[in-house]
């Protein structure tokens, strides 16, 4: 059995499983679960019509690469969406398909981090902190050492680069950045995108950029900005040492479809491909067909951003009253300070509530300067309007009782 599984952290929904274990939550209030980042809306229909009139595709064996219409609408995506140009992006060298974020952001990390020469110094991968569990656990199985870059309300909930020391960049073989942020939502300015590679220009690193909520936003006149921006700014346009990560969950509310693509530096690219060739992970044609399709096409994203723009709308005025919680500038969930332990906070609101949310502090692990997670909570804004609604008035009657007891 490889060892390093043995370093893997129990992932934060099985612990929150077990947090919830033995408690008995009102039979009189519907469940509500706002807890994961699963998204609840009506898939389009072309998608799930274009699956359905292409099921007799599923008798060819799908290539690695992925079709060439598959991705030249992926590169057509980013040429639009970040303001590229138009032919900036090759679709033959520069974009690859993949199932979904996850099982890429973690394949991603086995190709490119050598152990080889690292017996005394392993190599790092670098991560904020909170993050999402499968940049530490992909670092933990590739033989590398996570560093955490604790993201706080004084660092405005980004990676603080200047903290680094010297010799962990010098050891650096990925930097992980989550643009907008999971959990907090916040978007690094284009400044600071070209900060971070300026940083892996001077010490010989990969820049891992997760990009996946990044058309959820608040305003329209300021949509975050990619990681291939900041290359195009600094005149990188083969986009050396960059690749960034999307997905359909997301954008497209298919979170079951596991569709998504990698871009960026075509050399690394290269490689990667040729990880996955033996790894096994070619996306069904059927997927292919109904992914290009989404990626074509804008007007549901749209709606689908404005349906979570009147959800912050409809809970903010109820929670606000109790937490101190706003809008972030990206994606769907609040992340807010409850002034007391998370994990008590979370079981005594099932318990009391029949509510579901997440602990902060299991997105987080303990550094030096402590766990950034500690007495925050994640709340996901993933259900209905009125399912939301509800969960703010639970939420708002709990924290009453807490003030009055």
């Amino acid at each position: 059995m490889n060892e390093r599984l043995r370093r893997l952290h129990a992932y934060p929904f099985e612990r929150l499983a077990r947090l919830k274990s033995g408690s008995q939550p009102p039979a009189n209030l519907p469940h509500i679960a706002m807890s994961i980042g699963e998204p609840k809306h009506p898939p389009p229909s072309f998608v799930v019509d274009l699956l359905r009139a292409n099921l007799d595709q599923l008798g060819s064996y799908p290539a690695t690469i992925g079709s060439l219409e598959l991705r030249t609408a992926c590169a057509g995506w980013l040429q639009r969406r970040f303001a590229l140009g138009s032919s900036s992006v090759d679709p033959a060298t520069m974009v690859l398909p993949v199932n979904g974020t996850r099982e890429a952001l973690f394949a991603f990390v086995q190709a490119v981090v050598s152990t080889e020469f690292a017996s005394s110094s392993p190599p790092v991968v670098v991560m904020p902190n909170p993050f999402y569990q499968i940049y530490e656990g992909a670092a933990l199985l590739a033989g590398a050492e996570p560093y955490y870059l604790n993201t706080t309300a004084a660092t405005g909930h980004l990676p603080d680069l200047s903290s680094v020391p010297i010799d962990v960049w010098q050891r650096c073989a990925v930097l992980f950045l989550c643009n907008p942020g999971n959990p907090s939502g916040a978007v690094m300015p284009l400044a600071y995108l070209r900060e971070a590679l300026a940083l892996a220009e001077r010490h010989d690193f990969i820049i891992a950029a997760d990009e996946c909520y990044a058309e959820l936003y608040r305003d329209d006149g300021t949509p975050p900005a990619s990681l291939l921006q900041a290359c195009r700014a600094d005149g990188n346009d083969h986009f050396r040492r960059a690749v960034v990560f999307h997905s359909l969950s997301k954008r497209s509310s298919v979170p079951g479809l596991r569709s998504g693509f990698v871009a960026g530096d075509a050399q690394v690219l290269a490689s990667f491909l040729l990880y996955r060739t033996y790894h096994g992970c070619a996306m069904p044609v059927p997927t292919q067909l109904a992914s290009a399709a989404a990626w074509s096409d804008d007007a549901h994203v749209a709606r689908n951003r404005g349906l979570y723009r009147d959800k912050f709308a409809a809970v903010l005025p109820i929670l606000s009253a109790v937490l101190p919680v706003e809008q972030p500038a990206g994606g769907f969930y609040l992340w807010t300070d409850v002034g007391c332990d998370d994990e008590a906070f979370t079981r005594e609101l099932f318990r009391t509530q029949n509510l579901t949310i997440l602990p902060g502090s299991y997105l987080a692990r303990d550094t030096a300067t402590g766990n950034p997670g500690r007495n925050r909570v994640r709340i996901s804004l993933v259900a209905t309007v009125e399912e939301c609604v509800h969960a703010a008035e639970r939420i708002r009657a709990f924290m009453q009782t807490l003030t009055n007891n």
